[in-house]
């Protein structure tokens, strides 16, 4: 069988992929892409209209420097495509006190010097009268947050990218790849081709595309609804901001009503286990739409509860929430990009940037190292070494070795044994 070479190969051209094909590209890099589908589509998880873009990252601090790039790389983007894709219309979270979302947006702001608002549960429904906000919530305002257009980013990651040389091959299925620490060899069903170097960013799919990766990832299928609007309360141009309910059911999160008819919402948490992303289900079912019903009734009074259309996307899970993104375990000259979470897609420029750069240079100035595999080493380490009941010191050395990881520092297994 033939083959055709490049200086990189990408697979998957959703939302990371494409950033990764454009950052490649326009460095000089001779680039392939390869998708079973035709970028942007609805069979991943890259589709929807919209995503939620924000710097207070209630996730964890360490995300907001790099969130910080993301901006920038957006407005170049839309710089050079002349469209525009990212819009500030703010963000409201709410929650308890003592929840995730609001102390841990309120810890990122204050860490990296953001602007937000504090606002009691009174104040914020003065503000934004669209929301039944509890008594007993408070709640969060960043006006530097906002949405992307999803579907646009994608589209225009690929059109610069393609502008620069690259090339992309779609419905087309990868069977497997092998390296051997100098050269890839990806086969599929159409071909083969070779590369000095892969990224791999295939979403769900990236579990069946490296099946050596040291974690498991989980898939879980999340349906997405559009609402009928009865108020101009959420309308964009009456400054209505996107969402986010951290509530006892669930947390909950959606976007003002763009084209003066409906509203997008839907459940952040829950989801069923996917199996196989080719066979997901995509019909709306009563166990999809009930929870999501009872919080626009409860939360959003000029709302209709039954939705009027939806589509499904997915979800890939790390084991703790946080993204992979680092060299693959065994072969340097391949780089992985998975686990994303449900809250990847505001990052795809910078980890597009941070990919190139470890595909092409073996680094990147970014600091990724707490989203790096060996944070999952150390843990494995640490469960299986019998002196976590018999020597405090090495207690205190583990505990200083976490706060190190929180940092995004790097840790060195001996350095826990000196």
């Amino acid at each position: 069988m033939p083959s055709t070479t490049y200086d990189a190969i990408v697979l998957g051209a959703g939302g990371i992929g494409s950033a990764a094909l454009w950052q490649l590209a326009s460095r000089g890099a001779r680039v392939l892409a390869l998708d079973r589908f035709a970028p942007p589509h609805g069979r991943g998880s890259t589709h929807g209209a919209t995503r939620i873009i924000r710097q207070a990252y209630f996730e964890h601090p360490d995300y907001v420097p790099l969130l910080v790039r993301a901006y920038h790389l957006w407005r170049a983007l839309e710089g050079e495509t002349g469209q525009p894709l990212m819009h500030l219309c703010g963000l409201m979270l709410a929650g308890p006190a003592d929840g995730e979302a609001i102390p841990g947006a309120k810890l990122s702001a204050g860490r990296h010097g953001l602007a937000i608002d504090e606002l009691a549960a009174d104040e914020c429904r003065r503000r934004f009268p669209g929301f039944r906000i509890p008594d007993a919530f408070h709640a969060v305002y960043e006006p530097n947050a906002g949405y992307l257009d999803v579907e646009n980013c994608v589209r225009a990651h690929i059109e610069r990218a393609v502008a620069h040389g690259a090339a992309l091959q779609t419905g087309e299925t990868v069977v497997d790849w092998t390296s051997d620490g100098r050269r890839v060899t990806v086969r599929t069903d159409r071909g083969q081709y070779e590369a000095e170097r892969l990224v791999i960013a295939a979403g769900a799919w990236a579990g069946r595309l490296i099946p050596d990766l040291p974690v498991a990832l989980r898939v879980v299928r999340k349906p997405q609804f559009w609402h009928e609007v009865a108020s101009c309360d959420y309308d964009l141009s009456a400054g209505a901001p996107a969402y986010f309910f951290e509530l006892p059911g669930g947390a909950f999160y959606g976007f003002p009503c763009l084209d003066g008819r409906f509203v997008k919402v839907a459940e952040h948490t829950g989801g069923l286990e996917v199996a196989d992303p080719l066979t997901i289900d995509r019909e709306v079912h009563d166990a999809d739409v009930r929870p999501v019903m009872e919080f626009v009734r409860q939360s959003l009074p000029g709302v209709r509860p039954e939705p009027s259309r939806h589509s499904v996307c997915m979800y890939t899970f790390s084991p703790d929430g946080h993204f992979l993104v680092d060299h693959h375990p065994v072969h340097q000259n391949v780089v992985i990009a998975a686990g994303f979470s449900g809250h990847g897609f505001k990052f795809t420029g910078v980890l597009g940037e941070a990919l190139a750069d470890l595909a092409l240079d073996g680094c990147t100035r970014h600091p990724i190292e707490f989203l790096s595999l060996g944070r999952f080493s150390l843990n494995d380490s640490l469960q299986s070494d019998d002196r976590l009941e018999s020597d405090p010191r090495f207690l205190k050395r583990i505990e200083a070795a976490r706060r190190s990881l929180e940092r995004g520092r790097g840790v060195r297994l001996e350095e826990l044994h000196d």
